[in-house]
């Protein structure tokens, strides 16, 4: 039975677990809080919804959950920590880039998807003309155009002793820019991550999208997995043994391992997997249903293969497995002949800052620290898991050139405190998604206790939701009068948080002017170009 947040303080501090059972005797010339250090798998999966799993992560199981086979996040978390109002952005850059920098989207400016060159794809709007956002994504130094300049989770990782490990996708910066390499932002190896936020191939017998002797290939075309090409295998199969061999490295070098799994899998095209799709077939699913639910369920076995792994090499106990989603689930297609209901309970998906855009499914197992099968309901962000991860990585003060906004969730995990449920959270996309969906738009938003107000920026639309009593959101309380003064206040905080970042906003086309802030109140421009 889930525990909700009622903790025992367990009076075991984070580097005082077991580290050393199965590994090479340690380096004597490495300091002892190094060979210490917990090593970290941080598993992430591509527009997965919260409810894309047979482990439920609210209080009924659903259809969706019936649906779906994970075993082996049913496993995870009887063992974990369950986040069950875990956030991240409605699209899947600005969520990767906050992982990264614990700032939020509003801050770092890479507030849509990028891929080329000082070009973004939000589509031509009549009304509205977008704003220079960082269409080029994050740097770890300065002076280039239209980026960020931070200093990366993975490079004070580096710098603490750790192994730094990307496998699969990466998606931080544009072709042609520096965070198109995930090595330049402090991951020591790098297997298959590269500037596309998808990709054009699942199958090997295709080459993942490779085409042998062109000049050119796909943008989306998956790097670095030449040695599979022509097998019968999957990407997700491929990506899971190369994380494998970069463990085995690690252990070799008597380093802590932070492995950052990122797969591509649940995102389009949905090819079948095709060591499940026939047993979805044979249930009565549709075949894209079917081929959607393998790709689930093969994402769901790399997660077990690579825990077991861990067993396997008797680093299990020491290292840290944390298991979550990018972004809502893509909602825009049809289940059962239903559009748009893939997220059920939830409403809307990917692109949305509707619950089923923003909210997604987040595991922490944390051996001899978090305690096993635990439900946390606090809301969190995305932006919360870097301070989170040096946290637990013991690196002490760090010095960084953006200011981090997240805040580490080391207390829920370890019982000492809670953070509190009023924080606010914001979200910021001033921005087109090019795809449809229910309540797709450029918008802001906040969540503050079981409150959530969204605002649009190309209609001056302001709805307002209770969570608590209404996780649907069909009930929109922001024509209320009995809810005047709250959607003031909301709309106030939301405003000043966004100033308080010097958030971008859309240009009216029609007369030249800035939109409006969602409390009503004039847009004035920095008078210094942010960087």
């Amino acid at each position: 039975m889930n525990k909700r947040l009622i903790w025992t303080a367990l009076g075991t501090a984070a580097l005082a677990s077991p580290a050393d059972a199965g590994r090479r005797p340690a380096d004597p010339q490495l300091p002892e809080t190094d060979r210490r250090r917990p090593n970290i798998l941080l598993f992430l999966v591509d527009d997965m919804g919260w409810q894309d799993t047979s482990e439920p992560f609210w209080k009924d199981t659903t259809p969706l959950n019936r649906t779906y086979r994970t075993p082996h996040m049913e496993r995870m978390a009887r063992q974990s920590v369950k986040f069950t109002e875990m956030y991240a952005s409605p699209i899947s850059s600005p969520s990767r880039v906050s992982l990264l920098t614990g700032m939020s989207p509003a801050a770092h400016r890479v507030t849509n998807w990028t891929l080329r060159r000082n070009q973004g794809p939000d589509p031509e709007s009549p009304t509205l003309e977008w704003p220079a956002w960082n269409v080029n994504g994050i740097a770890a130094r300065p002076g280039i155009e239209r980026t960020t300049y931070v200093t990366p989770l993975p490079q004070l990782l580096q710098e603490a002793g750790y192994r730094t490990i990307l496998v699969g996708k990466a998606h931080f910066g544009a072709i042609g820019t520096p965070g198109a390499d995930p090595r330049t932002l402090g991951f020591e190896v790098n297997v298959a991550g590269h500037a596309a936020g998808g990709l054009a191939s699942y199958l090997g017998e295709n080459n993942f999208g490779n085409i042998p002797g062109a000049t050119e290939q796909s943008p989306f075309a998956v790097p670095g997995l030449e040695q599979y090409w022509g097998q019968d295998i999957f990407v997700t199969e491929a990506l899971t043994r190369e994380a494998m061999k970069q463990i085995d490295t690690a252990l070799m070098h008597d380093r802590p391992f932070f492995l950052y799994m990122s797969h591509y899998a649940v995102h389009v095209p949905f090819d079948r997997d095709m060591r499940f799709y026939q047993t979805y077939i044979d249930r009565g699913l549709d075949p894209t249903e079917a081929a959607y639910a393998a790709l689930i369920e093969g994402m769901d076995r790399s997660l077990g293969d690579l825990r077991a792994y861990l067993r396997e090499r008797g680093v299990a106990e020491n290292t840290i497995v944390i298991f979550l989603s990018d972004n809502g689930g893509l909602s825009a297609w049809s289940r059962g002949g239903r559009p748009g209901s893939q997220n059920w309970p939830l409403r809307s998906g990917k692109g949305s800052p509707l619950e089923g855009g923003i909210r997604v499914p987040m595991l922490v197992e944390w051996p001899g620290v978090a305690d096993g099968d635990s439900h946390c309901t606090v809301p969190v962000a995305i932006q919360d898991l870097m301070p989170t991860l040096l946290e637990m990585a013991g690196t002490g003060p760090v010095r960084t050139v953006q200011r981090i906004e997240g805040q580490s969730i080391v207390p829920l995990l370890r019982g000492e405190e809670t953070i509190s449920r009023n924080r606010p959270l914001v979200w910021h996309f001033p921005n087109m998604w090019d795809a449809p969906g229910d309540g797709i738009g450029p918008h802001s938003a906040i969540r503050q206790g079981d409150w959530k107000l969204i605002y649009y920026y190309d209609t001056g639309r302001t709805m307002l939701f209770n969570l608590s009593e209404d996780i649907f959101e069909k009930i929109d309380h922001g024509t209320n009068p009995r809810q005047a003064k709250r959607r003031e206040q909301m709309a106030r905080r939301l405003t000043n948080e966004l100033k308080r970042v010097d958030a971008q906003v859309p240009r009216l086309r029609a007369t030249g002017e800035w939109c409006r802030w969602p409390d009503g109140s004039p847009y004035r421009e920095p008078k210094t170009e942010k960087r």
